[in-house]
């Protein structure tokens, strides 16, 4: 009973092991560890139609060879509507995106103001389908979200671009009136 105890961790220790290959022969493809492009202080504009679409402000942005990868830091952006007002602007501290994937992941004292809305988001982390126009936080993450005179905190969270709603799957806060419009 002690011998299978020792040898069932050790035989499935040599198999783990011996299953391994190392390629020497290969040198390591570094292109998709280095990036392509740095810009430091970027300013960026879309346009359509000579009507400008969005303004995108970064500390840093990072280009990678062969990919549809992007990473940013200190990263503001605005939506502009068909009157040239700003509707939606925002501002993150690292932002990744996959243009392939249209996936974006921000991080670090994320706002989000939406003006046709009037409402505004604030979270540390979220992640944003555009193919399936989705917000979301992670399960245990918190998201402040402020609608006039109104203000819930809660985790879970997603928003839905379609159906303009959003909801919570945690535990939720919050306060409605005057005093959490302060």
């Amino acid at each position: 009973m002690m011998k299978n105890k020792i040898f069932t961790p050790l035989i499935f220790s040599l198999c783990l092991f011996s299953a391994c290959s190392l390629k020497y022969t290969e040198t390591p493809v570094v292109d998709s560890l280095v990036p392509e492009f740095v810009f430091e202080d970027v300013s960026m504009k879309s346009y359509e139609d000579k009507e400008k679409l969005s303004e995108v402000n970064a500390g840093t942005l990072e280009q990678y060879k062969n990919s549809s990868e992007s990473y940013a830091r200190n990263l503001n952006f605005k939506s502009f509507n068909k009157e040239g007002k700003v509707s939606q602007e925002g501002s993150c501290g690292y932002l990744f995106a996959d243009t392939k994937k249209e996936s974006y992941q921000l991080f670090d004292d994320i706002t989000i103001k939406d003006y046709s809305d009037n409402i505004n988001f604030y979270a540390s982390a979220l992640q944003w389908d555009g193919k399936n126009e989705q917000l979301t936080s992670g399960k245990s993450g918190n998201v402040k979200v402020e609608k006039d005179d109104t203000v819930i905190v809660g985790s879970g969270f997603s928003a839905s671009g379609v159906s303009r709603s959003y909801r919570f799957t945690g535990s939720v806060s919050g306060s409605m009136g005057e005093e959490a419009a302060e």
